[in-house]
């Protein structure tokens, strides 16, 4: 799939309920909000739970939900694995509102970071700017 000519379709967004911004870390989210696209223009949003999934079985959650594109903050290799065999676009590396996100990506203006990765588990930790930046980072 082109990213440039999406037009309609759903894509969803790892979601902080709490701050109402993208949750960074994929496999550790518990809700996702989804939007429904049509010619160009979002048409619905809603607030789902992660169906009680976690990780690897996330990507074939979504999948199931009809998502095709997932914005999100960061992952791991094993769940861009399973989001790449679910046939799932991402776009990493996003932070800040979700609304806002998926505005600039229908604008063409929403950029993925592919160094935005997680290389580790099970262990507490901070996510930094990578070598590229931060691409979308909005100012309340």
């Amino acid at each position: 799939m082109n990213l440039n000519e999406f037009k309609n379709g759903k894509i969803a967004a790892t979601y902080d309920s709490s701050s109402e911004t993208i949750f960074q870390h994929f496999g550790k989210t518990q809700n996702f909000k989804i939007y429904t696209i049509e010619d160009g223009k979002i048409v619905k949003s809603e607030v789902i739970d992660n169906g009680g999934f976690g990780h690897h079985d996330l990507a074939t959650y979504l999948k199931n939900l009809g998502i095709q594109i997932l914005i999100l903050g960061n992952r791991g290799q094993g769940a861009i694995d399973a989001l790449n065999n679910a046939g799932i676009q991402q776009l990493a590396g996003i932070t800040g509102s979700p609304d806002e996100a998926v505005k600039l990506f229908l604008e063409g203006k929403l950029r993925d970071n592919p160094d935005a990765k997680c290389n580790h588990h099970g262990e507490h930790h901070h996510h930094e700017e990578t070598s590229g930046g931060m691409i979308f980072k909005p100012i309340k």
